[in-house]
């Protein structure tokens, strides 16, 4: 289900809380991407607050926004950078992207097999994608009031197998929100040192979201047929003796 568009703008641009969440999310994207000159990078669902730092050295910036969600005009004070979409058709050219962030796009859709073969089908040859999900083994997936209450959680091996079975090969996998999602002035204070304690354990898995870079592989790997999936469909009823003719 996806959120409206007015309350992730309210939460990320106007809340203590989502401001800290945008900081922090988008510092791990800049940390794996901290090249973009020349290429084009788009977004889809609302990863509008992650964008930003590529405008100054991007050739292209475009955040997709999917139609049940709404859109709105992004960045602000400069032209409109932003598209209205529908989730399985992007008015984006095949094999065009550089590099495409998923934020509030893959764990929101009812259709999240069609959104992972159209960020497939855009991704130029060794694209690389990042997926960002809340993480089903943490506080953030289930305490209400943040955007990630409200989408379908992964735990790590779940992303990268649905990814690994739309043709994506995983490369790098980080965590990030090790923070509380408590609004009060104490937890925004300790936001910080909560992140930086946090990735000084590589082991623990308590961060609020996963955040999983892939590369595109080419060519597609292939998914196994019914045929093979099945491959004895009547075979239950091998034990069955067949009954004397009449």
């Amino acid at each position: 289900m996806h959120l409206d568009v007015r309350e992730l703008r309210t939460f990320y641009y106007r809340s203590a809380l989502g401001r800290s969440v945008q900081h922090t999310i988008r510092d791990q994207v800049m940390h794996l991407w901290p090249d973009s000159k020349m290429q084009t990078v788009v977004g889809y669902g609302f990863a509008a607050p992650l964008l930003r730092p590529f405008l100054a050295d991007a050739r292209r910036v475009t955040a997709l926004m999917p139609a049940r969600q709404g859109v709105m005009h992004w960045p602000q004070g400069l032209p409109n950078c932003s598209v209205l979409c529908e989730e399985t058709r992007w008015p984006v050219e095949t094999g065009s992207v550089d590099k495409l962030l998923v934020l509030h796009g893959l764990d929101t859709s009812e259709h999240s097999a069609a959104v992972l073969d159209e960020c497939y089908r855009v991704l130029e040859p060794a694209g690389r994608a990042i997926f960002i999900v809340p993480n089903r083994t943490s506080l953030w997936s289930r305490r209400e009031g943040t955007p990630f209450s409200f989408a379908r959680p992964y735990t790590a091996s779940q992303l990268e197998s649905r990814l690994k079975w739309h043709g994506f090969l995983p490369d790098s996998h980080v965590m990030a929100l090790y923070q509380p999602p408590w609004a009060g002035r104490f937890w925004r204070r300790m936001a910080g040192p909560f992140e930086r304690f946090g990735q000084s354990i590589p082991a623990w898995r308590g961060g609020g979201v996963l955040i999983l870079e892939v590369i595109k592989q080419v060519p597609r790997p292939r998914r196994p047929g019914l045929g093979q999936i099945i491959s004895r469909p009547l075979g239950i009823l091998d034990g069955i003796k067949a009954a004397d003719p009449i």
